[in-house]
């Protein structure tokens, strides 16, 4: 049997994730101690020796309300060479095992595995041997748009539509100026949140939630605020994490005043300039549509990030385990038929 043994140690674990080329930062040791203030618990092992270890995996869980279940996610991994038929079946096997000992009905995972990559049909065709499913669920974005940062910044530049590169240096011309944020700015910069989410019409969390991850990922040096600020008034800004060679735009915030301004160009080139100066080659817009069609409800979303260059890269998407049918089929169809009747009752 394949070697299993849990890392205790965040030092250690991030260190582990990093021994593959593109680890994610939803795998990372301070994701799974965020994402602890809202019920769930992380357990995290290596599959593998130590000196030649297969996979990594993070798993979290969260047990039911007054239930003896629990569900089980594994965000964004595990983490492993996926055209590596051994290490995927191992660490399949392992997510399996756990699943079990933790009463789960079901683990979800959802890997960045490419759909058009040579070995994706081979993954996919092991999932299905195995018993996983497509998920009907999507945790996280299926798609994203990357860009490579590798090149100097003109040659990024230069990779961008000439009205995204003209609106970046229009913003400058207007007054608008970039600094980078810290705690004190956090209440300022969730209130745009909230702004942009009535605006758009997306759910977004309590303040204390966000305030958590903000704060643990600057205190950590894996987060990163930046503001843009017109006449003295802060009227945008995105929050960063990074996580090995790679950045994430996780959370974009802009208010209705200033919008003429372009302070969104201007902030995604100081992102990608910040990104570049980590040491990043690969920053990631988080999210783009399913389809690449106009009727999609993320095509804005698209076209705004292509215009700065992106890759649109779709990938595997999530996928599902049930350890009960039974429970699975309750948990994923029943419940939410019966909350959307309490729903629609009151």
């Amino acid at each position: 049997m394949i070697e299993v043994a849990s890392i205790e140690d965040a030092a250690v674990w991030d260190a582990l994730l990093q021994r593959w080329p593109r680890p994610h930062v939803l795998q990372s040791w301070l994701w799974g101690a965020c994402k602890a203030q809202t019920g769930w618990r992380a357990a995290r092992w290596r599959v593998g020796p130590a000196d030649q270890p297969l996979a990594a995996v993070a798993m979290l869980t969260r047990r039911l309300s007054r239930l003896p279940f629990a569900v089980a996610y594994v965000p964004k991994g595990p983490t492993l060479d996926w055209s590596d038929a051994a290490a995927v079946a191992g660490a399949l096997a392992s997510i399996e095992r756990a699943a079990r000992r933790q009463g789960a009905l079901f683990v979800k995972i959802d890997p960045d595995v490419p759909a058009d990559a040579a070995y994706a049909s081979a993954v996919q065709r092991t999932l299905r041997a195995r018993g996983w499913r497509p998920s009907s669920e999507q945790v996280q974005f299926r798609n994203t748009m990357l860009i490579d940062l590798i090149d100097e910044e003109e040659a990024l530049l230069g990779r961008m539509k000439p009205k995204w590169r003209y609106n970046i240096r229009l913003a400058g011309r207007r007054g608008v100026q970039v600094r980078a944020g810290g705690p004190g700015d956090l209440t300022t910069f969730y209130a745009l949140y909230a702004e942009t989410s009535a605006r758009d019409g997306f759910l977004i969390r309590s303040y204390s939630y966000y305030q958590t991850i903000w704060e643990a990922f600057l205190s950590a040096g894996q987060g990163h605020l930046l503001l843009a600020a017109a006449e003295g008034q802060i009227i945008a800004g995105v929050f960063l994490l990074r996580f090995g060679p790679t950045a994430w735009y996780f959370y974009g915030a802009s208010g209705a005043r200033g919008r003429n301004l372009m302070p969104n160009h201007l902030l995604q080139w100081e992102a990608m300039r910040w990104a570049r100066a980590q040491g990043c080659t690969v920053y990631d817009l988080w999210g783009a549509p399913d389809t690449l069609s106009e009727q999609d409800p993320l095509w804005g979303v698209y076209h705004f990030k292509e215009g700065f260059g992106g890759r649109f890269t779709a990938w595997l998407g999530a996928w599902d385990y049930a350890v009960t049918r039974a429970g699975y089929w309750l948990y994923t169809t029943v419940m939410p038929c019966l909350l959307d009747l309490m729903r629609r009752r009151s």
